[in-house]
């Protein structure tokens, strides 16, 4: 059964959370992406507080009823980490194992680098490292067109576009190839308004305050960040689950991805897609529990 709650952080930042399974056991996080919110994790959220684990899947900074901050600047990666690093604490850190997909996995890859004390294990579905990504983002144009999306997702009317005939172009996104996937039902569309009607900003200023996104003539973006090799190893344990269906993350994102990750549990996953934790989550809950199981 799933449970919500309101957790404040010590840094005047709320986290609304979805939760399942007894308090006093292994903890598993779950961190969400664009344009979803927590309720997307609940079948794992279940699956999982059937297993012995405490899971809990915060709605991040801007999402839902977390707190949403106006200021752009203010939802740049340090801050995500600090909100997730505070949630972290006061669960009793080190948790068991943090997962994530899309941009939960970008607060997550930090984590796993800087702040490697809070977490046991990483699991990862779909979501660049940030060493991968930078590179493939300046010179693979295979992946500058994949990500071209992200200059449009900054645009100040955004909203209003996404918003126009029912946020038309944010279910096509959501559906991919196949409109009528059978995951994406009347229901499930009714959850994404209501947290769209509530936080689509929140969701787009994550685009807008990162550089990681294709350069254009007028904005150098990533081809102007450099980031130490330090800041992008991972020692921890971490499992990644690639979808390898997934159109705006292609497979290339892998590619050498275990010269930063020393203890790497790779699984691709053909036929799937970016929403493989929609489509198929007794499958990703098979694989992760077999990960955690190690």
């Amino acid at each position: 059964m799933i449970e919500t709650f309101q957790q404040p952080l010590p840094h005047g930042i709320t986290l609304s959370c979805r939760a399942a399974g007894e308090r006093g056991r292994p903890v598993l996080m779950f961190l969400h992406g664009f344009p979803e919110a927590a309720f997307a994790w609940d079948e794992l959220l279940e699956h999982f507080a059937g297993q012995g684990y405490r899971c809990i899947a915060p709605n991040l900074r801007g999402y839902e009823q977390s707190s949403q901050p106006k200021e752009v600047e203010l939802y740049r990666a340090k801050y995500i980490v600090q909100d997730i690093a505070a949630l972290i604490a006061l669960q009793g850190a080190p948790i068991e194992c943090l997962v994530a997909h899309d941009w939960g996995g970008a607060s997550a890859w930090n984590i796993a680098n800087r702040l490697p004390q809070l977490i046991r294990k990483l699991a990862i579905i779909n979501s660049p490292h940030p060493g991968t990504f930078l590179r493939e983002l300046k010179s693979n144009a295979k992946q500058q067109a994949a990500s071209s999306y992200m200059n449009f997702l900054i645009r100040p009317d955004a909203e209003e576009m996404l918003r126009e005939n029912d946020y038309e172009r944010l279910f096509n996104f959501l559906a991919l190839k196949d409109a009528e996937q059978s995951w994406l039902t009347e229901d499930m569309k009714r959850r994404y308004r209501e947290v769209w009607d509530m936080s689509l900003t929140g969701g787009l200023n994550y685009y807008r305050a990162s550089p990681l996104r294709p350069p254009r003539p007028d904005d150098s973006a990533a081809a102007a960040v450099d980031v130490p090799r330090e800041h992008l190893t991972v020692d921890v344990p971490t499992f990644v689950l690639w979808a390898m269906d997934d159109i705006a993350l292609p497979p290339e994102l892998i590619d050498g991805l275990d010269g930063y990750v020393r203890n790497l549990t790779l699984e691709r996953v053909p036929g799937a897609t970016h929403w493989i934790v929609h489509e198929r989550p007794q499958f990703v809950a098979e694989r992760l529990a077999a990960f955690l199981a190690h």
